[in-house]
């Protein structure tokens, strides 16, 4: 039986317009049940929601299956790929300060030993926040690092050492530019590339993202730090350990919670609106980050930095998901719309699994009654 088998709302909370009772608005609560029975073998789920003024948050279950607490907005939950959405608002925030450049080329940043071979012209940095530089989705030699905890923790024991040789090796398949492919490989190097830029080669990427982001919009619960708290993660029921990816954490290391994320989903929303504490450099990424970068051939749909857009009728939905063994999250949004969701629950991804697909349907759902209400 999963762990939250019996529904039980640890934790609601509505800011803005008054909630629709103890539990918030009916209608989240709602969701919220859908998503406790999308996530079999979890024993915590948290969705945060805006809907123009509004703010729902709302958890369930608890962080263990045994000898857990009561979920809640701040608990931290692995986020896995999203963890990337962090490394573009950092790109943005380099590129704002000027110690970046979009089009600057990776070799900028990299010794004449470590650069790939090339096929074409040279990869970018935007190439690597677009998933367009060609690269393969894993540097050469993780999966054979990974096998022997292919289940629990496949990153732990593949390291920045071999993450440079991999690179000095790399064969892109396609010209920088010229395919979508994405890459863990491409957005965790620039994750490095960044660090480098910023401290020279003994920088530390979580340091930068926290420096440059995570303090300025006091996002209190997310860290890439594997000993704070968080929520036991589950895969088939069972308990895996804190994640590690010691070689590419731009591309997955993050730990957040619902609360910030949705304050992240706010400032992408609206980048005006955000405190004026917020340092002007990290403002103007809000904002650039969400600039459409290139459109996919007869889909209609467009890549930000990171970002995925789909057009939806009057407004655009950003959309991006992660995973790791034990973790599955999701977080959308729709500027034009004021909407946006993010849900985060403890059991690892599956190929039956209808988390990710529900959290969308309902961003999707929620932006297209605020599309209509406005006109």
């Amino acid at each position: 039986m999963s762990g939250l088998a019996a529904h039980h709302l640890a934790h609601a909370a509505c800011e803005g317009l008054p909630a629709a009772g103890s539990d918030g608005p009916t209608w989240a609560a709602d969701l919220l049940a859908t998503l406790v029975k999308a996530a079999p073998g979890a024993s915590a789920v948290a969705l945060a929601l805006r809907r123009g003024p509004e703010r729902t948050l709302l958890t369930s279950g608890v962080t263990a299956l045994h000898g857990g607490t009561a979920t809640r907005p701040d608990t931290r939950f692995e986020i896995g790929s999203l963890t990337k959405t962090f490394t573009a608002l950092l790109l943005a925030e380099m590129v704002a300060r000027g110690e970046v450049a979009y089009d600057d080329p990776i070799t900028r940043f990299l010794p004449r030993s470590a650069s790939p071979r090339l096929r074409g012209s040279p990869i970018t940095l935007i190439h690597l926040a677009t998933h367009t530089s060609g690269l393969p989705h894993l540097p050469s030699g993780l999966l054979r690092s990974a096998a022997p905890a292919w289940f629990s923790n496949p990153y732990a024991d593949y390291s920045p050492a071999a993450l440079r040789n991999a690179l000095a090796r790399a064969r892109p398949r396609t010209a920088a530019g010229t395919r979508v492919r994405y890459s863990n490989f491409g957005v965790g190097l620039l994750g490095e590339l960044l660090t480098h830029a910023a401290h020279g080669p003994g920088g530390n990427y979580a340091r930068l993202l926290s420096d440059r982001v995570l303090e300025p919009l006091r996002l209190a619960h997310t860290s890439c730090d594997t000993g704070q708290p968080q929520a036991t993660g589950y895969w088939h029921g069972r308990p895996r350990p804190a994640w590690q990816i010691p070689a590419l954490p731009g591309a997955g290391a993050a730990r957040s919670s619902a609360r910030d994320l949705l304050t992240v989903l706010d400032g992408l929303i609206d980048p005006a609106m955000a405190p004026l504490r917020i340092p002007r450099t990290l403002r103007a990424a809000l904002a650039d980050v969400t600039t459409p970068r290139l459109a996919l051939p007869r889909s209609g749909r467009r890549i930000a930095l990171i970002w995925n857009i789909r057009p939806q009728p009057g407004h655009d939905l950003y959309h991006h998901s992660g995973g790791t063994r034990g973790f599955t999250t999701f977080a959308g949004f729709s500027p034009r719309t004021h909407t946006a969701l993010t849900a985060l629950t403890n059991t690892g991804p599956a190929l039956s699994g209808t988390f990710i697909q529900r959290a969308y349907l309902a961003l999707r759902t929620i932006a297209q009654e605020e599309q209509l209400s406005v006109g």
